[in-house]
């Protein structure tokens, strides 16, 4: 298959680079949600005992891209703290991503949320902000691809199973804030600040999935995407992603308090489901 072959001629490449401790491949392609257009997203764990060479990276990269004089690595850090850094490449005319990974504190994240310690932080191309508690799901739910050493699997044998701690954690973050939300949209109704509330609507959305996921002790590593998955789930909310678009399309012709009073009534079955979990 040309997925596979494509997989493996860049891992091939680099993993003759020395500072990559390991490759992963993650996003719905490990999860096996992926159509054919989806992207190849692909993690490189490195050591702070061994700092990721990116001119070395680069070098390696050039061999396999389609077009390799417009080929670029970030520096570590480009794209701040928790994405990190990496690149965006097309390989056979498929979208590839690298993203990078510090093993170590990828490593300090999962203990921390496996005591029950989460933290959330601003992140561009992440809406809803970026959930410490992802790092420890992309492990979760990645596939590996090159780990010599087993680093990966080490991490990997930390996240099964589904740690209780970090279920109510994310509970205890999530579930206030979807009345919060509401009630804030709420207020900028008679302003008519359109953005404000349909921002207000996202967020009361994604902080429900995030207890969705924690209900059902599930990794949430993305928030694209992850209504529909917690529709699926075994507790979730009854026509949730018909109830969604239904809100969008109040929101879309102006009528905001219909959708925020369909989203009170989700969120008042929401505590339903918490409460028959034992988690109120």
């Amino acid at each position: 298959m040309q997925g596979d072959d494509l997989l493996q001629r860049v891992v091939t490449a680099l993993g003759d680079v020395e500072s990559i401790a390991a490759i992963v491949l993650g996003g719905s392609r490990a999860r096996g949600m992926a159509h054919a257009t989806s992207d190849y997203d692909i993690g490189l764990h490195f050591s702070s005992a061994r700092p990721l060479d990116t001119d070395r990276l680069l070098l390696a990269v050039k061999t396999f891209v389609d077009d390799p004089d417009a080929a670029s690595v970030t520096a570590v850090g480009a794209w701040g703290p928790w994405i990190v850094g990496g690149a965006w490449l097309s390989v056979w005319g498929c979208k590839v991503d690298l993203l990078y990974r510090n093993v170590e504190a990828v490593g300090d994240v999962i203990e921390a949320c496996r005591a029950g310690e989460i933290s959330m932080h601003y992140q561009p191309g992440h809406p809803h902000g970026f959930c410490s508690a992802s790092w420890m799901g992309e492990i979760a739910l990645c596939k590996v691809l090159h780990d010599p050493c087993g680093i990966i699997a080490a991490l990997k044998a930390k996240t099964v199973p589904y740690p209780a701690q970090l279920g109510d954690a994310l509970i205890r973050r999530f579930e206030w804030e979807i009345l919060f939300a509401i009630e804030n949209g709420e207020l900028a109704i008679p302003r008519d600040e359109q953005t404000h509330v349909a921002g207000s609507v996202y967020r009361a959305l994604a902080c429900l999935a995030q207890v969705l996921f924690a209900l059902n002790g599930r990794y949430l590593v993305n928030e694209k995407g992850a209504l529909a998955e917690a529709a699926t789930f075994p507790r979730t909310i009854p026509n949730l992603m018909g109830r969604t678009t239904q809100i969008w399309r109040f929101i879309g012709a102006g009528d905001f308090r219909r959708a925020f009073a369909m989203l009170r009534t989700m969120e008042r079955e929401l505590q339903v489901l918490i409460t028959s979990a034992g988690q109120g």
